[in-house]
């Protein structure tokens, strides 16, 4: 595969060069689009491997994604190689999943989604009479709100309100409405629950705001754009795993020139005269770069990296909370189960109840939701010959001084087979199992430099501003920029891409019209 750079994003190769910390896929993105437009990248990663969260595990002929497993927008990854000139779709084979998800309700009953959503309404006709015209009419909120997002909120450094919307200027009637549609003051089910009628309907599609690790209850109605933007863009699988996009991105970075170093972390970013001047690595190496994106999670990059008086600032505006953690297990089995769908949810019996236990309580709930990834349905090379490869994800909460998962996971995982045993037909799981591993909150935590072990970064809780994150371009920093999930425009692969992308162009548009210093790196 040739690197075509577009010839109007000359080398910019006399300045000092750009570091990265941290080679998950915001990461990855930044650099890749960074050296793309001619920018020296030094690429910075505390782990063996690239690709953060979206990692692999192999044992015994069994193949799991540790990480993220559902991939939906695949435009975002689209314009990332476009910046290099490159077609996506020659280096991932990209499969669409429908059904989207099956579900398997605490009654015994089941649903698929779909994304046509015609054919998902007259399915719903027949499941939950009188629910279809709510479901239609949820559906057309999502489009409308998918639309203002991508309006306002993507592609762009957001924080607040103020880099949305400039109401002097270009407020008018147009305005007035992408405003009002906002539903500002609404929450996710709040905004489901007086369309929809049917609680087992309501429930799945809660699910949307899983993707960001909230509570329905408690997350603004603007994130039920998501179900629009699943739906129109459809679920996918990469054949090999979701870890083949970190793969490929790994493999563009190098072929654009990026220095990879991992096993490498760093210490602290240093700075001069209110504007980042460098970092130091764990080892005490002291390197010049003219500016660094962090793919850390912003609230450690500023406690544990930045600190004095930009960490302060910056605490000031951001004291909002992590989002959930999980308790994730990969279960290598001798046998098949011919109900599951490549995505599955298994729904608690009371969400309501659920999410209090996780996001009030801050206790494991006792009745969890448990989602389920099956993928050889789509892709058998990842067990062996009439095996199965399942991972497990339970939502709980971020990690509380009091929680010792080495003592509460053996308890807990009886909890998830009992789930799995009565409302998925998996009753028989237990002996099955070939293989059989697990991450914990406090596993999360110290594997992948997250917030109090939280997998989805800061929780978007708020009715007004639940869906607002630190902005790309640090307003505290000069010369800091801002990726990955705790990062606008927040979690799931295709925003984590995506914050990967806002960075670099921050970052790129900057540099191109501030002085570049010429020192030399510090070996």
């Amino acid at each position: 595969m040739t690197t075509n750079r577009p010839a109007d994003r000359p080398a910019r190769a006399a300045g000092l060069p750009v570091g990265v910390i941290g080679g998950g896929l915001g990461g990855l993105a930044a650099a890749c689009t960074l050296a793309a437009r001619g920018h020296g990248v030094i690429l910075f990663e505390k782990n063996p491997w690239l690709g953060g969260k979206a990692a692999v595990l192999e044992q015994k002929g069994f193949r799991f994604d540790m990480g993220p497993t559902i991939l939906t927008l695949p435009r975002v990854l689209e314009r990332i190689f476009a910046e290099a000139g490159q077609d996506m779709h020659q280096v991932l084979d990209l499969r669409r999943l429908d059904p989207q998800w099956r579900c398997f309700f605490d009654d015994g009953s089941r649903l698929d989604l779909h994304e046509n959503v015609q054919r998902m309404a007259s399915n719903i006709a027949a499941f939950a009479p009188g629910s279809q015209r709510g479901f239609g009419d949820f559906m057309q909120l999502a489009e409308k709100l998918h639309e203002v997002s991508e309006k306002f909120f993507f592609w762009r450094s957001v924080e607040d309100i103020g880099d949305t919307l400039d109401l002097k200027k270009n407020f008018d009637l147009t305005t007035l409405r992408d405003v009002l549609s906002l539903r500002i003051g609404a929450t996710v089910a709040g905004t489901i629950r007086r369309r929809v009628r049917d609680g087992r309907v309501a429930q799945m599609l809660d699910h949307f705001v899983q993707y960001v690790g909230s509570s329905p209850y408690n997350s603004p109605a603007v994130l039920c754009g998501i179900a629009h933007m699943q739906t129109n863009g459809g679920v996918w699988y990469p054949m090999g795993g979701t870890r083949a996009v970190p793969q490929a991105l790994q493999t563009l970075a190098g072929e654009l020139g990026v220095d990879l170093r991992p096993r490498t972390g760093i210490r602290r970013i240093l700075s001069d005269h209110g504007r980042v001047s460098g970092v130091e690595t764990d080892t005490g190496e002291t390197i010049r770069l003219a500016a660094v994106v962090s793919n850390m999670d912003s609230i450690r990059t500023y406690r544990e990296l930045v600190g004095g008086t930009p960490a302060a600032t910056f605490g000031r505006r951001w004291k909002s909370e992590p989002a959930c953690s999980g308790v994730v297990l990969y279960l290598g089995l001798d046998r098949t189960y011919e109900q599951l769908a490549h995505h599955d949810f298994v729904f608690s019996a009371d969400p309501k109840e659920e999410f209090d236990w996780i996001y009030r309580k801050g206790e494991p709930a006792p009745d969890p939701t448990c989602y389920i990834a099956a993928p050889a349905r789509t892709d058998p090379s990842v067990a062996p010959p009439g095996g199965d490869a399942i991972y497990v994800l339970v939502h709980t909460p971020y990690l509380r001084p009091h929680h010792d998962w080495r003592r509460m996971l053996p308890e807990y995982r009886r909890v998830i087979f009992d789930k799995l045993g009565r409302c998925a037909g998996m009753r028989d799981l237990e002996k099955h199992i070939v293989f059989e591993a697990a991450l914990t909150p406090a596993d999360i935590h110290e594997r992948y430099q997250v917030l109090d072990g939280a997998i989805y970064g800061l929780a978007s809780h708020g009715r007004f501003f639940g869906a607002f994150k630190p902005g790309n371009r640090s307003r505290d920093l000069k010369g800091l920029y801002l990726a990955g999930g705790a990062a606008h425009p927040g979690p799931g692969m295709p925003m984590v891409l995506m914050s990967g992308w806002i960075a670099a162009d921050s970052l790129d548009n900057d540099l191109t019209t501030a002085p570049q210093p010429t020192d030399q790196v510090t070996a």
